[in-house]
């Protein structure tokens, strides 16, 4: 699993450089860069790698519009880590870009990776059709704006230090985490011209893998090491998150996720072993320590 997340990572930041090196420079360049790179496990990547295999997609194909997601992916971390959000000080084991460059190079740095990210899916360099790449575009705008990560985070927010009910809870994580990898695993029925059900399907395996995530990513902020997790934890219960570990507890949010990977692969049994690949990455996402 490391092996595919690391083949996967390199490809997708090769991507990303040389699509980046194509450009001019300015005076974002350098923060923008700082961003993405190393960048993560390329999780979301490796999602719609896996949900491609189950529909024979061009692995190429896939790695470019991975690394869209990774710009959005980006940006949204750097503003979830500024003062007037999360107010996080790291970020993947270094400073984050507001603490290196200032507030204002980072909010601008973050909307320079979120407008990228539809820079490359409009671009010549992904081989698929216009009426794909409109299709694309479009899911990922309702994915990113306030119907999708800046909705769940301004829940998000809005929540602290108040009693708030296991469904709003879901409601706001799908939102916040969930929408992004809705849309990585829509891609590939997306790109193959499946209808509005089909796609469905996959966007609705998408919502569930973001909850999984995100109460994971919880998890760790809850009993992980600072130093592995490259940021600082116990920080949700310092400032009053509404998480489902709050509410459930912490063994109890350990198997409502195995009940969602449960859940995830049965509906996925009926692609035989191609479903081999999600199941390992799912695995990997409630056993991560980081």
């Amino acid at each position: 699993m490391k092996l595919k997340l690391k083949k996967i990572a390199k490809d997708t930041n090769i991507f990303l450089k040389k699509f980046i090196n194509k450009q001019d420079n300015s005076n974002l360049t350098f923060a923008m860069k700082y961003s993405l790179f190393p960048g993560g496990k390329k999780i979301r990547s490796k999602i719609i790698i896996d949900i491609g295999s189950l529909l024979s997609i061009d692995y190429k194909t896939l790695i470019a519009i991975g690394a869209a997601v990774e710009c959005i992916h980006a940006y949204s971390l750097i503003h979830d880590d500024l003062p007037c959000m999360d107010n996080d000080k790291m970020r993947r084991g270094k400073p984050s870009t507001h603490i290196k460059f200032g507030e204002s190079t980072a909010v601008l740095a973050g909307n320079s990776l979120l407008t990228m990210a539809f820079e490359i899916l409009s671009s010549s360099t992904l081989k698929v059709s216009e009426k794909v790449k409109i299709n694309l575009i479009k899911k990922l705008s309702l994915c990113s704006g306030h119907l999708g990560i800046a909705g769940g985070q301004y829940l998000d927010l809005n929540y602290e230090k108040k009693k708030i009910s296991k469904k709003k809870i879901i409601e706001m994580e799908i939102k916040k985490t969930g929408k992004l990898f809705s849309f990585c695993c829509a891609v590939p029925s997306i790109i193959k011209g499946k209808n509005k059900k089909e796609i469905r399907f996959f966007e609705n395996i998408g919502s569930n893998i973001g909850l999984l995530f995100q109460i994971a990513d919880d998890l760790i902020d809850f009993k992980g090491d600072s130093k592995k997790a490259g940021k600082k934890t116990r920080k949700d219960q310092e400032k009053g998150k509404a998480t489902l570990i709050s509410l459930l507890g912490h063994r109890n949010s350990i198997k409502y996720c195995n009940k969602i990977i449960f859940n995830i692969n049965n509906s996925l049994k009926k692609y035989g072993s191609n479903s081999k690949n999600i199941e390992e990455t799912l695995d990997y996402i409630l056993k991560r320590d980081k």
